[in-house]
């Protein structure tokens, strides 16, 4: 059991170098225990994820030519984790800000790729304006109110819209009734690989979307049993009692599921155009590596 493995005793929580605490929400993690640089410290290192799949976004849109908008939500989807570190690092306001706005600006962008496909162009600016006024309106309503819920319910109600509409068009681009091809020979050749592509697509939202439920359970647990998970802690000791903070393993299992959805969206867009025989998933194992979307003539991997 942990608690008979060796361990060193937890230190004392207190003020730091940032205090004091100016956000409207401080997290089960204790103030300060670690070192007084950094206000909640595992909170603070678990962005990582962000980073490094990030990273990994950014390079392969560069590498393969991606579309610009793809290379912005990668953008988007960093400045979260960098947000996010530096708002458990301090537990300030304005880094708050940071971390949870940039979460609506990311579902932004990909609310605007989905639902500005195929539209003329004057359909596409009024889209985007009108999302432009949304994340304005969202921005400073947060502000003056300053109430967590409302931008929790604001994301969720984003990203459900956005999911629900990617899997309605993958459905309708991907099934055999929509295989548009000039010959039998091609059509047949298209069915087999929209079929592959439909299983692999269906296999990350599942993964995505187990990401996200497993981080939100997690979240809810950590915010209810608090007091309970901070004693727990504490008789572990270091550094086993790190496995007791929710909120950081929240931060894993949501830029899992981030990432997931920004390279799903990234291979959709791929097959709206018709195009998805010019690029393919590689992905050797669903849980020892990172799915990334390349062209063909880019690697000799083939479609997991």
């Amino acid at each position: 059991m942990l608690s008979s493995l060796p361990s060193i005793p937890y230190p004392p929580s207190g003020g730091g170098f940032w205090s004091p605490v100016t956000s409207t929400i401080n997290w089960c993690e204790e103030d300060y225990y670690a070192t007084i640089y950094l206000a909640e410290i595992v909170n603070a290192f678990t962005n990582l994820i962000f980073i490094y799949l990030a990273y990994i976004g950014i390079s392969s849109c560069i590498q393969n030519r991606h579309p610009w908008v793809f290379l912005v939500a990668y953008i988007s989807y960093l400045i979260i984790g960098i947000g996010s570190f530096l708002y458990h690092s301090s537990l300030k306001y304005p880094m708050q800000l940071l971390d949870e706005l940039s979460m609506i600006y990311t579902t932004c962008v990909l609310f605007f790729v989905v639902f500005s496909h195929g539209q003329p162009k004057h359909r596409k600016v009024l889209l985007l304006l009108c999302i432009i006024t949304l994340a304005i309106f969202i921005t400073g309503y947060y502000h003056y109110i300053k109430d967590p819920l409302f931008h929790q319910n604001m994301f969720a109600l984003l990203t459900i819209i956005v999911v629900f509409r990617s899997m309605y068009v993958m459905d309708k681009t991907l099934r055999p009734h929509s295989i548009g091809s000039r010959n039998a020979g091609d059509q047949d050749r298209m069915a087999r690989l929209n079929k592959e592509i439909l299983r692999n697509m269906w296999i990350m939202i599942a993964c995505g979307i187990s990401s996200i439920a497993m981080g939100f359970l997690i979240w809810n647990l950590d915010n209810i049993f608090c007091s309970s998970l901070r004693r727990w802690r504490r008789e572990l000791g270091l550094p086993w009692g790190i496995l007791l903070e929710g909120h950081g393993w929240w931060h894993i299992f949501t830029g899992i599921a981030a990432y997931l959805n920004i390279t799903y969206g990234l291979w959709l867009h791929y097959c709206r155009n018709g195009r998805q025989d010019e690029v393919h998933l590689v992905w050797p194992s669903i849980f020892g590596s990172i799915p990334v979307i390349e062209r063909k003539f880019n690697t000799n991997n083939k479609m997991h």
